[in-house]
């Protein structure tokens, strides 16, 4: 019963096969809309989770000042010093490493080229704390860490500016400002950051290097901390901001004149907003899946007054109420599943151009495929239930007389 049923349907749905098509296009178009706007908002989602991972690993960043973003609080904050980076390391537990860190733009030159970029001061355990791995060369020795001596590591944009992407610039010299730095290291790539930031568009140099050569101040503006896998962030941000509170002398009761920013959190936030509003995205795309509905029900009634006659006989020759009732039924839901496994296929197509012009990854989803194609298959059935009962109600001799 149930094959010839399906034969019956299709025979039905090449008879008006334009008609068919204009009828499931409401369900192509919700079903075609419901998974594109999910898949690029899971890709949207990972990709703000890749790009805040990428600043650093279990990353604190700590700087003066009371707020961050605009407005930035800096009266009377002062910054931080190297003694600060070591009495971290020494009294808090659960710490990867503690990095000070010193930022100039400027511009460098080069192999008779000049880029204007941004030279980042700092210690080694810097390259730990934002999860930079070297592409060749090697990272600062002890000595020219204590002795702020010229060397540099530099970022795959800047080798690209000045010397080419498939050169080797190691033991080149790198103009910064007044001095020359040779350049010792060459950092892998990692890409655009939160707010389309290169971040191989820099160079480091030693702390002291940058201190001497390029601010011209002992100042320390920011302190990175990594945390060990699986710490307590929200315990060693309390003893962090204990301990600084302790340092720079605030009284009980006075504010802090810094602030401990978890990068974990904003990775959560961020996170959380970009999946709410795939949400509810989704959620808009759905309605047109109803509206795919309300159409086969009334392409579907007209159906039945357009085939009154064939009921009739039908019903008159032996053929069960409910054996007219499944016919039709059957013809609404292959109808809304052809729907869904076209909307499926154009959905595929638009996710993979989409992810791929947004730059964020496309990410499969088959539960949400498969949900998709049920949810069609279920308007089927929702929406033609009504037509299918009234032809099985129809009475043979009524039907037999109708023109």
């Amino acid at each position: 019963m149930w094959a010839s049923s399906i034969l019956l349907a299709l025979r039905a749905i090449r008879r008006n096969l334009l008609r068919s098509f204009l009828t499931v296009l409401g369900i192509v178009i919700g079903v075609a809309a419901v998974i594109t706007m999910v898949t690029v908002g899971n890709g949207a989602t990972q990709a703000v989770r890749d790009q805040i991972s990428s600043l650093g690993s279990n990353l604190l960043q700590v700087r003066p000042g009371q707020r961050l973003g605009p407005g930035l609080n800096t009266a009377g904050a002062p910054p931080f010093k190297e003694a600060d980076v070591e009495a971290i390391s020494a009294q808090i537990g659960g710490l990867k490493a503690v990095a000070p860190e010193v930022r100039s733009a400027v511009t460098v030159v080069a192999n008779g080229k000049n880029w204007s970029t941004t030279v980042t001061g700092s210690i080694n355990a810097y390259f730990v704390t934002n999860n930079w791995n070297l592409a060749a060369g090697r990272v600062f020795s002890d000595e020219e860490q204590t002795a702020g001596a010229a060397v540099c590591v530099i970022g795959a944009t800047v080798q690209r500016e000045l010397f080419g992407a498939s050169s080797n610039p190691l033991g080149e010299q790198l103009r910064v400002k007044s001095f020359s730095c040779q350049i010792v290291g060459l950092l892998a790539p990692k890409g655009q950051a939160a707010m389309g930031i290169d971040q191989d568009d820099t160079v480091i140099v030693p702390l002291r290097t940058a201190q001497r050569r390029v601010t011209g101040s002992t100042k320390i503006n920011t302190l990175l901390i990594s945390m060990q896998e699986g710490a307590d962030s929200a315990r060693i941000t309390a003893k962090l901001t204990a301990l600084l509170r302790d340092r720079r002398k605030l009284a009980e009761g006075t504010d802090n004149n810094f602030n401990v920013l978890d990068t974990a959190q904003i990775a959560q936030t961020l996170s959380g907003t970009t999946a709410l509003m795939t949400s509810l995205l989704g959620a808009v795309a759905a309605v047109s899946l109803l509206v795919g509905g309300i159409g086969i029900m009334n392409i579907m009634l007209v159906s039945v007054t357009e085939r009154t006659r064939e009921i009739g006989v039908r019903l008159a020759i032996g053929a069960l109420a409910r054996e007219v009732l499944l016919q039709f039924l059957v013809e609404a839901v292959v109808l809304s599943s052809l729907g869904g496994l076209v909307g499926i296929f154009l959905a595929t197509l638009a996710s993979l151009g989409i992810t791929a012009l947004m730059g964020v990854p496309y990410l499969f989803n088959p539960g949400v495929n498969l949900l998709a194609f049920a949810f069609s298959a279920a308007i089927g059935v929702i929406f033609g239930y009504f037509p299918a009962r009234r032809a099985a109600q129809l009475d043979p001799i009524e039907a037999l007389r109708h023109e």
